[in-house]
């Protein structure tokens, strides 16, 4: 039967951490954390009418395997820029106290070139692949998943890049400072206003993406999704329970990420198409859980 329950159930051990009494965190370990993570926000946006959906490999994720990509260390969440601001005052009195939220909005320590917001989960670590952008919010470095705002976008490639330029012009000169103890508050302050122009200049775009502030897109080589094609986002199977991604998902994705990306029938069983050793976390140095 042509069904995906066996890539779904064959989750090979991805180890993050070995410890030298031979006890071990994997992946697995870290996916069932951030579960917690996730459903709370799936419960605050349902019950308070936010518009999300997981996204990037996430959305993969569901579509591969009704759940996490085995070796994938992340949940990848869209909000839309018209719930944007709801969603960051809900979060302030509704966020179940086991966690905390850090965006720009609330710190302007934060980093406004990574994801729009890290959502975390206290009494836990973690420490990330990329030490030039590290976290410089005091109220600490829990696992997290990552939200992004998505928001209206030209049609235009070179329309698009355009608005992207002074960003990407600013980026390695706020990622000095950063690393030299001076809050670049006026860029971010910059790159904030122009993300926010730019998405109001084309609010009757058929097209959306995530918000140009976060800069590490290939040029000319972003994706332009189709709003028919990403709303209403629509419920999907996640690790046993429901959350929303992309309405065409599978389109969706491969707009994002090409045909390849997708698992193939081979008439008896699921194949993987990426390759064994590209399996792997891509985030993580260390960790506590």
């Amino acid at each position: 039967m042509n069904e995906k329950k066996d890539c779904i159930l064959s989750k090979d051990e991805y180890i993050l951490k070995q410890f030298e009494d031979g006890t071990k965190i994997t992946i697995r370990d870290l996916q069932v954390e951030i579960l917690q993570i996730m459903d709370e926000i799936h419960r605050i946006c349902v019950k308070h009418d936010i518009s999300y959906g997981l996204i990037a490999g996430s959305a993969l994720g569901i579509f591969n395997y009704k759940g996490f990509i085995p070796w994938d260390d992340d949940i990848d969440v869209c909000v839309l820029r018209k719930d944007w601001a709801k969603f960051i005052e809900v979060l302030k009195v509704e966020l179940d106290p086991k966690f905390y939220f850090q965006s720009f909005e609330t710190d302007k320590n934060y980093n406004v070139l990574i994801p729009t917001m890290k959502i975390r989960k206290h009494n836990t670590k973690v420490v990330e692949v990329n030490y030039l952008l590290r976290n410089k919010c005091a109220s600490g470095e829990g696992i997290y998943v990552d939200l992004v705002v998505f928001d209206n976008i030209s049609p235009s490639r070179w329309v698009d890049e355009l608005y992207r330029l002074p960003i990407r012009l600013m980026m390695p000169f706020m990622v000095i400072l950063d690393n030299l103890g001076i809050n670049p508050l006026l860029m971010k302050k910059a790159v904030v206003s122009i993300s926010e122009f730019y998405a109001k200049q084309y609010a009757n775009s058929p097209y959306i993406f995530q918000q140009i502030a976060i800069p590490w897109e290939i040029p000319f080589k972003k994706p332009l999704f189709r709003k028919e094609d990403v709303l209403p986002f629509k419920l999907y199977e996640f690790e046993g329970r429901h959350y929303y991604s992309y309405g065409n998902i599978e389109k969706t994705l491969i707009e994002r990420y090409g045909k390849s990306c997708l698992k193939k029938w081979d008439g008896t069983q699921w194949i993987e198409t990426l390759p064994v050793n590209q399996r792997k976390a891509k985030h993580i140095v260390d960790i506590k859980l």
